[in-house]
């Protein structure tokens, strides 16, 4: 597990409001998405409204819009001369009615068109006056004979509700900034390090370097009314881990705020990147224009050869002879020479590192060569054969079983890369990235990940899923985009092996890649392992594992698993035939477990299946908690202050008996607004921001003002208010970002960020018109992450030493200018969050960056003295927070488990200890993600939570202990 880094937003007095932050990733999320998919947030039944005439077909209502969003038993006329498309579209506007399309031609675009023998599924997008709707599409499934055309059924995402405007108010450029900014938050905002450094005056800090972005155009998000956004691509290197990033984010283009952002890289597992890998040379080979293909495009100049698997099996290869150099390649021209012409081609990537491999077409690539037609050693060992062999064998099940040529039906390339390093040492994982398989060398107790036939089909298969239903990869829909994977991947694998369907290790997928340990005890993940929505789900933000998108799969691929035990055991692939007709022609990109249920269950109707075979899918889901309404049952400890908040990437304050937090509408389609309410639960919640269009967050309290951070189209206003009552003032107006807000008796600390990545925390007190800089906002200083209490602010300083850049914990009088720097035990490599007290300081504190990503909890005196660890960064008991929150009676850390896998004991939780350090406890036992908290004195803490797949704002006054 690699070091978090996460940033959040904050409270008054006592800790940083850093930027939202995935704690396994850096800076989550702090979002929730309603629980029935991605975007769309759960609306009462009566907003849900059925057709207006109600057809003589099986119909599931929409939610959130009139359109229906299943439609089944159909036996409908439509245009047999017109081309699939156009008859689609036409047999919508004619059933206006029914499906509340008022043009279709003007408003839904082709993107897909799939010909089975006599069956025609179209996939339609969603265009809202000319752009582009995420996740809105629409199928209808036709058949054609005998020159005639029916249609049979329709299914998808039509967003009716959608009003909002199109013409963007936030510049293009200025969206790129924030959304470039907002990832740098994420992956770096919870610490100050060497990364944070400005080489000189002007120049960009090592960080701010590594990102880039690139805007894609306009998306309207399908919340409420909908909201415009730039989708802005942003790559590069997280410094702090040197693992790659490719996000997308989406920008408010009216209010410049970043309302939604998730990677774009599918992999296998989580990261976990550990040992070192060799570097064998070998001949370049430079980027395939629009894939390889045979020479003379008329004939397959392939030939036959041999190669041995890591397993010691020898297989048959289809490779290439180049007569010219003598040499023979993984090349195979023979699967699509009938078709396309392209090949399946493996690639040997071991001088290659991710970071170059991820969304990009990376050099150093080279051909695996040999003089002789059988393959062994070099290309054994490298996982070269396995991949070449598995990828071919993937290709055959999806060409024989259900007649698709390729991964998008249309005879792609296919391209493998093996044996990627990550920093120069091994990369445990596997992924597709939109356009080619990339495996990592393994390790130690992991051989290279080709070796395992599920894990190839794994991930050629997310290559199917994003070329049909192209489901989006987070939250629910991203869930069943693995558990489709896994389900594809692991049906091959067990075909290809003679597994029995009962055999307990059936379901295991990667277990043939242990190289120490029993295949159960390497395994990624186990498709029996009964999980349920109700006993196993587990709610995060998109900061973590994308939404939860391995985390929450094998709830859905076990019924799907169920079902292919169960349904014909003499004919295991009529459940395969069955899961894919869902995925190709019902499902839509934002899917959740209730329609990728629905889906599966209207496919078996359509494929004749038997009234008790349907009975058995149906029992599969049911057994599983996929039930309509499953969300209702998750149970937690603690007391909700504010529900179903409906935001992102900002977090909680606590102070003076106050609250203070951002919230959207119902729907999620409001910029958000700032709220305030008591602690102890009573009373009603005040808005005391304006609902003005512009994204308010950032809050902070004493409890008698909140004061916080208004985004607009060009700049960053910091804004307060009194809780009783009275006008709003503009305290300060940014061109930068600034967070971490915080208020004490009037003045307000806040920490801004430059264009280069520096970092400089400033304050004003009542009055001023500009800040005062506690570092004087010199390019060669950097400080972060402030606390306030009493008149002083500590925060973490870097700052030049007598050769190098040091790291430490400073407090600023307000009242005098005085500085003090806190003793250190160490030599700190990174600071974390600090929190200041009537009697201490506290901070997060890093020494040692090749651990998993342990910290220490450290304490001094408010002089900066007898300093000491109260949480020790190595040894039993090592936590690996990346928040803090203080009061003069206990600390309380958001943070991570060393662990191997994820689970929920693995996810962000609160742990509490005292200010000595003698106590230490889970403040408390929910179930899912547990972010920003805020002490709200004594041992009571406020922070959002995400146990019941929405966000809302909690509170415990004591720790629950044990867990």
């Amino acid at each position: 597990m690699h070091k978090p880094r996460a940033g959040r937003a904050g409270a008054g007095g006592t800790r940083g409001n850093r930027t939202a932050g995935s704690p396994a990733r850096g800076a989550g999320v702090a979002a929730l998405l309603g629980a029935a998919a991605l975007l769309a947030t759960a609306v009462p039944a009566a907003h849900a409204a059925p057709p207006a005439q109600a057809p003589a077909a099986d119909v599931v209502p929409g939610t959130g819009t009139e359109t229906p969003a299943l439609v089944d038993g159909l036996h409908e006329s439509a245009d047999a001369k017109a081309a699939p498309a156009d008859a689609a579209r036409g047999h919508l506007a004619a059933k206006e009615s029914r499906y509340r399309i008022a043009d279709p031609g003007r408003d839904l675009t082709p993107v897909q068109t799939l010909k089975q023998g006599e069956d025609e599924t179209v996939r339609l997008q969603q265009k809202h006056h000319g752009v582009e709707v995420l996740g809105g599409q629409y199928v209808v499934r036709m058949e054609k004979k005998d020159g005639e055309r029916v249609v049979t059924g329709t299914s998808g995402k039509y967003f009716t509700g959608l009003t909002t405007g199109t013409k963007a108010t936030v510049a293009e450029d200025v969206a790129v900034r924030r959304a470039v900014s907002s990832v740098a938050a994420r992956i770096g905002g919870a610490t100050l390090g060497k990364k944070d450094v400005q080489p000189a005056e002007g120049a960009k800090t090592k960080a701010a370097a590594a990102l880039t972005g690139r805007a894609g155009g306009l998306v309207v998000i399908p919340k409420g009314a909908g909201i415009l956004t730039y989708r802005v691509t942003v790559r590069g290197t997280d410094t702090a881990t040197g693992r790659p990033v490719l996000q997308d984010v989406y920008v408010d283009a009216h209010a410049g705020f970043p309302v939604l952002q998730y990677s774009l890289v599918k992999t296998i597992t989580a990261a976990k990147p550990a040992g070192d890998a060799a570097h064998p040379a070998g001949k370049a080979a430079a980027k395939p224009a629009a894939g390889r293909q045979a020479p003379g495009a008329t004939t397959n100049p392939g030939t036959s050869g041999t190669g041995v698997r890591s397993n010691g099996d020898q297989v048959p290869l289809d490779i290439y002879f180049d007569d010219a150099a003598k040499q023979y390649s993984l090349v195979d021209y023979a699967r699509m020479a009938g078709t396309s012409k392209n090949t399946l081609h493996t690639w040997d990537a071991r001088a290659v590192d991710v970071n170059d491999a991820s969304g990009r077409w990376p050099d150093g690539l080279k051909e695996f060569t040999n003089p002789s037609p059988d393959y062994s050693g070099d290309a054994t060992e490298s996982g070269a054969v396995d991949a070449h062999w598995a990828a071919g064998r993937v290709y055959d099940y999806y060409k024989n079983v259900h007649g698709r040529d390729s991964l998008d039906g249309r005879g792609m390339t296919i391209n493998s890369l093996v044996g990627v390093t990550f920093a120069g040492g091994p990369f445990v994982n596997a992924f597709w990235d939109g356009q080619k398989m990339v495996y990592g060398a393994g390790d130690e107790q992991y051989k290279t990940l080709s070796a395992d036939l599920d894990v190839v089909g794994h991930e050629m298969t997310h290559g199917v899923v994003e070329n049909t239903a192209n489901l989006v990869y987070a939250g629910q829909s991203g869930a069943l985009n693995e558990a489709l994977a896994d389900y594809f991947g692991n049906a091959i694998d067990v075909t290809a092996s003679g597994a029995k369907m009962d055999d307990p290790d059936a379901g295991l997928i990667g277990e043939d890649l242990c190289r120490t340990t029993r295949p159960r005890e390497c395994a990624f993940r186990d498709l029996n392992d009964g999980r349920t929505t109700a006993k196993d789900y587990l709610g995060v933000t998109f900061g973590t594992d994308n939404g939860g998108v391995h985390l929450n799969s094998t709830i859905f691929s076990g019924a799907l698993w169920d079902i292919r035990q169960d349904l014909d055991p003499k004919d295991p692939f009529l459940a395969d035939r069955l899961v894919y007709k869902a995925l190709s022609t019902y499902m839509t990109p934002l899917d959740g477990y209730t329609e990728a249920r629905n889906a599966v269950v209207a496919a078996a109707k359509d494929l004749g299946l038997s009234a008790k075979q349907q009975n058995i899918v149906k029992r599969s889901f049911n057994a599983h908690g996929i039930v309509s309404g499953w969300e209702n049952a998750i149970g937690v400890d603690s007391d909700r202050l504010f529900g179903k908040l409906n935001i992102a990437g900002t977090g909680t304050a606590a102070g003076g008996g106050w609250w203070a937090t951002s919230k959207s509408n119902d729907d999620g389609s409001e910029a958000y607004s700032i709220y305030a309410g008591r602690v102890d639960g009573t009373g009603t919640p005040k808005l005391i921001s304006p609902n003005d269009g512009r994204y308010h967050v950032y809050p902070a309290t004493d409890g008698k003002t909140v004061v916080w951070a208004a985004f607009g189209t060009s700049s960053l206003d910091i804004l307060s208010r009194p809780i009783a009552g009275g006008p709003i003032k503009t305290l300060y107006t940014s061109y930068t970002n600034v967070q971490n807000l915080h208020i004490e008796n009037g003045t307000v600390v806040f920490e801004s960020f430059d264009p280069f990545g520096g970092r400089h925390v400033g304050f004003l007190k009542p009055g001023d018109r500009e800040p005062t800089w506690v570092d004087g906002g010199k390019f060669e200083l950097g400080t972060a992450l402030p606390s306030l209490k009493n008149g002083k602010i500590a925060y973490a300083k870097l700052y030049p030493g007598e050769s190098d850049y040091r790291i430490g914990v400073e407090t600023y009088d307000i009242a005098t200018g005085k500085t003090q720097l806190a003793q250190q035990l160490g030599e700190p490599q990174a600071i974390g969050q600090t929190g200041i007290t009537g009697k201490n300081v506290f901070w997060l504190v890093d020494e040692n960056l090749a651990d998993q990503g342990q910290l220490a909890v450290r304490r001094s005196t408010l002089e900066g003295t007898g300093t000491t660890d109260i949480s020790a960064e190595s040894g039993p008991g090592a936590l690996i927070p990346f928040d803090l929150t203080a009061s003069d009676d206990a600390v309380t850390v958001n943070t991570l488990l060393p662990d191997t896998q994820y689970r929920n004991e693995t996810l962000p939780k609160l742990w509490q200890l005292s200010a000595d350090g003698t106590r230490k406890e889970r403040l408390s036992c929910n179930r899912g993600e547990q972010l920003y908290p805020s002490a709200a004195g004594g041992r009571q803490v406020v922070w959002l939570d995400g146990t019941t797949g929405w966000t809302d704002l909690v509170t415990r006054e004591r720790p629950a202990g044990t867990c």
